[in-house]
């Protein structure tokens, strides 16, 4: 069943959504698109595939990548709704559109879990958890603050630390699962 007035609310909402869009691509391709920041962040979107690339270990390729594409859907799926609640936004975007920063979401964070997962693997998960926490909340999210590229509303960096010691631990364990069936 089809309620006419809830298809007219909800229309004229996605109508007003789709004209912010068009609104914020037009200040993007004048603000943003080939100016300092876009080429900053380009570089941000680019640089952390390239070192992996180069320094990952070959042979585990593809569980790293597996890793690397948890922190993808984790880590957009979160900026998604901190931004649409209002809790942040970003300037200075590679695309005018979602995700909310590529280069975080897309690039630093994945690649740099993949790294740490890789590196030294003896060591206690904790404490790379730990240390990926307070790098993301303490160096992170200030830095790309200082550059305005992140703008909080109503977050504070020691909300991102728990988060990003939870992503990691989940991300170790999923380094470790060895029960994939083969596909016949």
């Amino acid at each position: 069943m089809e309620n006419a007035q809830k298809l007219k609310i909800v229309g004229d909402i996605y109508d007003r959504v789709h004209k912010a869009n068009y609104e914020y691509l037009d200040f993007w391709l004048e603000n943003t698109f080939l100016h300092w920041d876009f080429w900053l962040s380009l570089a941000f979107t680019l640089i952390p595939w390239i070192l992996f690339i180069l320094f990952r270990k070959k042979e585990s390729t593809y569980r790293l990548l597996f890793v690397g594409l948890f922190v993808v859907i984790f880590a957009s799926w979160f900026d998604f709704l901190g931004v649409v609640g209002g809790l942040w936004f970003y300037t200075g975007k590679v695309v005018p559109t979602i995700p909310s920063y590529m280069p975080w979401d897309f690039c630093i964070l994945p690649v740099f879990v993949m790294f740490l997962i890789q590196f030294k693997p003896e060591m206690k998960p904790f404490w790379k958890g730990l240390f990926f926490a307070s790098v993301g909340s303490f160096i992170g999210e200030p830095f790309f603050k200082w550059l305005g590229f992140y703008v909080s509303i109503h977050w504070n960096k020691f909300y991102s630390f728990p988060i990003y010691f939870v992503l990691f631990m989940i991300c170790h364990r999923l380094s470790k699962v060895n029960q994939f069936e083969r596909i016949e």
